[in-house]
């Protein structure tokens, strides 16, 4: 049983390198790049969304009950 747990041990220290504590480079400015390229405005069927719930609210106004339970 001792054999078999310095087996594995071994084949699992040829197969995992050791993991590095410092990163190769620092990710903070990619990150800020890409939130900088994301599009500020909302896509045209979140405005369609809206404009139903709004619609549903002022046509059926038990349905506000109903969307607060859901929230």
């Amino acid at each position: 049983m001792e054999h078999d747990q310095e087996t594995i041990r071994a084949i699992l220290k040829q197969a995992l390198r050791p993991a590095d504590p410092e990163p190769w480079r620092d990710l903070w400015p990619a990150v800020l790049r890409k939130l900088d390229e994301r599009p500020v405005g909302a896509p045209w069927y979140d405005w369609a969304i809206v404009a139903a719930v709004v619609i549903l609210m002022a046509m059926f106004p038990q349905f506000i009950l109903v969307l607060m339970y859901h929230l």
